[in-house]
């Protein structure tokens, strides 16, 4: 059973840093990507980021580019994300998942698109704000 469990969320000032966790189970970080999404009230899901099975290779939107960084250590079975400069915007509960197996050990994963994920964490609340 695919499960996964997401840490790290809070509050911080414009600016700061955080850094969010996704530990998951039931499958191989070298099988599958992993990849990060937020969703503000009232708003859809958004993609963040994510790393590719096959090679972590790492993609981000445009929002948040050159300020998250994504990463994986696949002995923990765990992903994180490092979010550098947040912006008050950036007021979301942040969820990871898993890309469906139809990109089994793909050296690609596609960031912008919720409904290749499956299989949701709880999700971990970010708030920023001074």
């Amino acid at each position: 059973q695919l499960q996964f469990v997401e840490s790290g969320g809070g509050l911080v000032r414009p600016g700061g840093t955080l850094t969010l966790s996704c530990a998951a189970s039931g499958f191989s970080l070298d099988d599958r990507a992993i990849g990060w999404f937020r969703q503000a009230p009232g708003k859809e899901r958004e993609g963040v980021s994510c790393i590719s099975a096959a090679d972590s290779s790492p993609y981000y939107a445009h929002a948040v580019k050159g300020r998250f960084t994504i990463s994986r250590n696949s002995s923990k079975e765990t992903v994180y994300l490092q979010m550098n400069d947040l912006k008050a915007e950036g007021t979301s509960v942040y969820y990871c998942s898993v890309l469906i197996r139809e990109y089994y050990r793909a050296y690609f994963c596609p960031v912008t698109l919720p409904k290749k994920y499956d299989n949701w964490g709880q999700g971990t609340q970010v708030t920023v704000s001074s």
